[in-house]
């Protein structure tokens, strides 16, 4: 039988425990569990769900020989810790723990010296008020003291890592033109782009938070036209890539030939230098860079330290390096390193939402197959995120 400890409130911190309460207000206390924003602020950014979002993670480690087993993680105001803004659970907290190996986490119990991520995704109401600081009640079993030895574990709650709340974002022009787009493996789920942790020069990076598989739809509602193996087959391959703002060509790769669509390339064949395939980085300016990749061999119109501006055309939308079909790869990061550095959110000023695949269509049927009826009337949207799955128009006009 597991044993129920106490709650202390002290400082702004909850905390059970076995030993007596420290008789000085403020004074240290033990925590097997540590806990921590990956990065100390994050940003609130609208998607074109109408809500605000706010991505980030969680560091979690487990500094103790007793294991330690998650039961739930709440997200509340700083302001207002009564306020709940989201809780993680069950089911929910599993698909969001991530390994640093960039894998899925096998169970919710983190083993002695074991660091796990936690992949939080906030969507407020746009009646809601955006706090400024978020913090994390943890509810785990775990050690009730720092005994190097394991112990039975007891029910352990505290209030900790705080992370501050910004809501400004870049504002963008769109990276290509034309109807039908696609935005595949978008934000805010954990998947391949959102968990996608890379280690490298010594840290952890998410490059990819926020990035976006742009993939075209046809007028018929296909992304090909019968022949899944050929990428001439695919409505967006050799479309113009567009330059989202002015800035500089800070990184370019044009050697590459495209991979054959239907399947990932050998792993064994894939490097931190040919991954994202023949691409661009452009500085923007503000510690802001774009990032596209999977371009056409020999496309590129542009080289290293050229001015860019915006709506250019850059290169040919096409599918090489990691890729299994023709598609853009963007997003925007703050470093100029597409891998090792950390991703942010943006939000395009003007296009059409025009309808939404739904992810059980989009996982269960072919590149093939009809999506028509996923169309709907379009909606003119300024300043918002394309969330994934959304189908976008990017006019002339835009």
């Amino acid at each position: 039988m597991r044993k129920r400890l106490s709650t202390l409130a002290l400082s702004g911190l909850a905390l059970t425990f076995s030993a007596a309460p420290p008789s000085v207000p403020g004074a240290d206390v033990f925590t097997p569990l540590t806990v921590s924003a990956f990065t100390p602020r994050t940003i609130a950014f609208p998607g074109t769900d109408g809500r605000t979002h706010i991505v980030y993670e969680l560091l979690v480690t487990n500094t103790n020989a007793t294991p330690a087993t998650l039961e739930s993680v709440e997200v509340v105001d700083a302001a207002n810790p009564a306020n709940i803004l989201d809780a993680y659970e069950a089911k929910k907290l599993q698909a969001a723990l991530r390994t640093t190996g960039n894998s899925a986490a096998e169970s919710l119990t983190i083993e002695f010296n074991g660091t796990r991520l936690l992949m939080i995704s906030l969507a407020l109401d746009p009646s809601s008020k955006v706090p400024k600081k978020l913090l994390h009640r943890v509810k785990f079993q775990g050690a009730a003291s720092p005994s190097p030895k394991p112990a039975t574990p007891v029910d352990v709650t505290y209030t900790v890592a705080p992370i501050e709340i910004e809501t400004k974002f870049p504002h963008i022009g769109a990276p290509l033109s034309g109807t039908g787009w696609v935005a595949v493996n978008g934000c805010c789920e954990v998947g391949v782009h959102r968990s996608a942790s890379f280690a490298c020069n010594g840290s952890l990076f998410l490059a990819q938070r926020f990035a976006i598989d742009w993939m075209q739809l046809g007028r018929d509602g296909k992304f090909n036209n019968g022949n899944a193996s050929d990428v001439h087959d695919y409505v967006g391959y050799g479309a113009p890539v567009l330059a989202a703002a002015d800035g500089i060509v800070v990184g370019v790769e044009d050697s590459l030939d495209d991979q054959k669509p239907g399947s990932l390339p050998d792993p064994s064949t894939i490097t931190i230098d040919n991954v994202d395939g023949n691409h661009i980085v452009l500085d923007l300016g503000g510690g802001v860079y774009a990032f596209y990749a999977h371009l056409q061999r020999n496309s590129l119109a542009v080289r290293l330290g050229d001015r860019v501006k915006r709506s250019q055309v850059l290169a040919k939308l096409g599918n090489t390096g990691n890729s299994s079909a023709p598609h853009l790869h963007f997003h925007l990061m703050q470093g100029a390193s597409v891998l090792c550095s950390n991703g942010i959110p943006y939000a395009i000023d003007n296009f059409d939402a025009a309808g939404n695949l739904s992810h059980d269509s989009a996982a269960e049927q072919e590149l093939t197959a009809d999506f028509s009826k996923s169309f709907r009337p379009a909606s003119n949207r300024r300043y918002q995120y394309p969330l994934d799955l959304e189908i976008v128009n990017f006019s002339a006009s835009h």
